[in-house]
């Protein structure tokens, strides 16, 4: 379960669906993305193809990244069987 966003970009939109802030090209991967990081209980249950999921090296240890499209990249971290720190990032 998403317990903490640190993207209130992402936060809007996984509660109102306030898609405002967010690329258009973007959305239907995001949906799809929350979708599995709110079902998911550890990081192994985002390892689906397509998502290159991985954990990030250090100073990023412990925060795991989803790509999204081209630069995006969703990131996380797991707190026991919750996702904390949700993010939304361009990485480039």
């Amino acid at each position: 379960m998403i317990t903490s966003f640190k993207s209130k970009a992402l936060k809007l939109y996984f509660y109102k669906a306030d898609a405002s802030k967010l690329q258009p090209s973007h959305l239907s991967r995001i949906k799809i993305i929350l979708t599995a990081l709110q079902s998911a209980k550890s990081p192994q249950n985002m390892m689906f193809p397509g998502f290159k999921c991985h954990l990030l090296q250090p100073p990023n240890a412990g925060v795991y990244s989803v790509w999204v499209n081209g630069n995006y990249r969703i990131t996380f971290c797991f707190e026991g069987e919750d996702a904390t720190d949700v993010d939304y990032h361009d990485y480039h």
